[in-house]
């Protein structure tokens, strides 16, 4: 018994592909469309700085891999210290460039920002109900970051009408704030609530951004309470950067979004593309050197990054990158009360039975991750390698249910814990990123490899007594095998993630870091179950 061939732990499971499984049923299959550049359209108003609206909509989807169309919605004087000026066109003009652009292309998804006034807002309405675009996003454009007024407080009402013929509507706090007639949010708890009510109210998918408040993190999450996400809540964290250069950083997540969606079809894998993209945007935005003010992001970014020459990074130095991820939820794992019962022998037997259940419950939807992993991997090596694991997960499935399971009464249902991780993989798989996924899949390898070694080692130095309740999954820990198919994830992971441009740099890492806090919570999940 090895953990590839009878002990696989649930740490060790990465998202599925769409094939019929109970655990999959809770999460809609992506619709990916068939377009490789899906044609978007933003709707908004024009930045003569560049920064903003129409122009930032369009580097947006550029750099997502989009053909941008814009349909002008209002003229601005402003710069990077401000607005000085709102000049908004007969409604009757923008209606005549919304009929130009459909009549002659297909939209394969709208962007809708900046709107002025309710004879504007009327006519994006009428256009929407008679086009009808596969994927709308809305970012009801009403404050400007430098806190200059946008929408005019008459056309308030016209907008929250708006909401409902959107798919996502992407405010930031205080517009969030302002849509329900609410004060601004305070922290997060707060906003996550807002969101949960607009959504309830609108039928649509919220954004919900974390930019406005304080804090070392910058959480973002999509919320839907009408089922049409895996989850009520799902959360993609990130780090917050310190810059002074956010203008327009609405406009571009939003036209970003509209433009992966259309690719992917799936909400959670576009923001968690997205997100990594945005945040090295913003962490390069100095090196623009544009305005005096609040200056622009660089959307761009991660096409400079590929293009620069020098010397290769040396081989092992991403997975050293990663490394150091694992360090803070490797220690948090070995404080649990789960982990020094097991090695103890303490553990009471219902918490490691949950344990084991909901590993054979991961195990299932693993080998469909894995499976995915070796249907997108470049070279024969790698497909068989990935192929090969997918197959002993199912083994170590049934043997888990044939063996100790079938013996003993158990809970079997997926618990929120488990659920929650393959709800993350799952949205790692549907990306179509090789590299994000085998970033997404890793943590299931190495941490579990890195416990068990460390445990097997302390069960050991305790003399190895047979009597150990546990002692036949301690000795599993050990299993050489699976410590060679650690380091060939690992060696994977690195050459993947040297061959990524820095914006799927940014991604791996994303998702390398989520799938550890999961194993750390999985670990925990017994503990908290009982």
């Amino acid at each position: 018994m090895s953990p590839l061939s009878s002990t696989l732990s649930a740490s060790l499971l990465p998202a599925p592909t769409a094939a019929a499984s109970p655990l999959l049923e809770t999460v809609a299959p992506p619709t990916p469309t068939s377009r490789a550049v899906p044609r978007v359209l933003a709707i908004a108003g024009s930045d003569p700085s560049g920064g903003a609206g129409i122009q930032a909509d369009l580097k947006s989807i550029a750099a997502h891999g989009g053909y941008g169309m814009a349909a002008i919605t209002a003229l601005t004087a402003q710069n990077t210290t401000g607005v000085s000026g709102v000049h908004v066109p007969p409604a009757s003009f923008l209606s005549a460039q919304l009929d130009a652009v459909s009549d002659d292309i297909h939209v394969d998804a709208v962007k809708i920002g900046m709107l002025g006034d309710e004879k504007v807002i009327a006519a994006v309405r009428s256009w929407l109900e008679k086009v009808r675009p596969g994927v709308v996003v809305l970012d009801p454009v009403m404050v400007a970051t430098s806190g200059d007024r946008l929408l005019r407080e008459s056309a308030e009402a016209a907008l929250r009408k708006l909401l409902p013929l959107a798919d996502l509507v992407t405010p930031n706090l205080p517009e969030l704030a302002m849509l329900l007639g609410e004060p601004e949010a305070a922290d997060w708890a707060a906003a996550l609530d807002q969101g949960r009510r607009l959504a309830d109210q609108t039928g649509a998918t919220v954004l919900v951004k974390g930019g406005h408040l304080n804090g070392t993190t910058c959480p973002d999450a999509l919320v839907n309470t009408a089922g049409l996400l895996s989850a009520e809540v799902v959360e993609v964290t990130g780090e917050r950067i310190a810059t002074r250069n956010s203008h327009g950083t609405g406009c571009s997540l939003s036209s970003a979004m509209a433009t992966a969606q259309a690719r992917l079809g799936n909400w959670e894998a576009s923001l968690r593309e997205v997100k990594p993209w945005l945040a090295g945007a913003l962490r390069t935005s100095g090196q623009l050197e544009v305005g005096a003010g609040n200056g622009p992001i660089h959307h761009f970014h991660h096409l400079a990054d590929a293009g620069t020459t020098g010397p290769a990074e040396p081989k092992g130095a991403f997975g050293e990158l990663l490394r150091a991820e694992t360090f803070a939820d490797l220690e948090v794992i070995y404080g649990l009360g789960f982990i020094r019962g097991l090695v103890e022998g303490s553990l009471p037997e219902k918490e490691f039975a949950y344990y084991l259940a909901q590993d054979a419950i991961y195990l299932n939807g693993y080998s469909r991750v894995l499976a995915r992993a070796s249907a997108l991997a470049p070279t024969e090596a790698e497909q068989l390698f990935w192929a090969r694991s997918s197959q002993q997960c199912l083994e170590v499935e049934s043997e888990l249910h044939r063996n100790w399971l079938s013996t003993r009464t158990v809970q079997t249902e997926l618990g929120p814990v488990t659920k929650a991780y393959v709800d993350h993989l799952l949205a790692a798989s549907a990306g179509g990123s090789y590299a994000v996924l085998v970033a997404a899949v890793l943590p299931c390898f190495w941490l579990y490899a890195e416990v068990g070694e460390t445990l097997h080692a302390e069960y050991l130095a305790a003399g190895a007594d047979a009597a150990h309740p546990y002692a036949e999954w301690l000795r599993t820990y050990a299993d050489e095998d699976f410590a060679a198919a650690t380091l060939r994830a690992i060696e994977i992971a690195d050459d993947a993630g040297r061959a990524a441009s820095a914006g799927e740099r940014e991604a791996m890492v994303t998702a390398f870091r989520q799938s550890c806090r999961y194993e750390a919570e999985f670990f925990d999940a017994p503990s908290r179950h009982s």
